[in-house]
């Protein structure tokens, strides 16, 4: 499985991205997919997750600004990124295959190249 992550780039402050990340492979429709963050000198970080099904979750940071998404015919996930800040800089990586254990998130071993993103004040 391979995963092309694309749309990164830089954008002032309230402005939008689109990140998508598309999988090869025949996998992709039976597993959850992720966006992870990662701004430097800090953990990756899950920013918002989608299942199979559709259902999503959101960390609190990005909750009423980023919408996650999935196309299964297209094999691809996106990632909304709406009203943009400065502290959403970071590169963002797509994931697939993560699971849940109680009320953590274990990330899949699968991770796209990454995609910079730069919000400028």
């Amino acid at each position: 499985v391979q995963l092309q992550a694309s749309g990164g780039g830089l954008v002032q402050a309230g402005g939008s991205l689109r990140l998508s990340c598309e999988a090869s492979g025949s996998i992709f429709m039976g597993v959850n997919m992720a966006w992870y963050l990662q701004a430097p000198g800090k953990q990756r970080e899950l920013v918002a997750r989608i299942s199979n099904s559709g259902t999503t979750n959101y960390a609190d940071s990005v909750k009423g600004r980023f919408i996650i998404s999935r196309d299964n015919a297209k094999n691809t996930v996106y990632l909304q990124m709406n009203s943009l800040k400065p502290e959403d800089t970071a590169v963002y990586y797509c994931n697939l295959g993560s699971v849940s254990i109680g009320s953590h998130v274990r990330p899949g071993p699968y991770w796209g190249q990454g995609t910079q993103v730069t919000v400028s004040s």
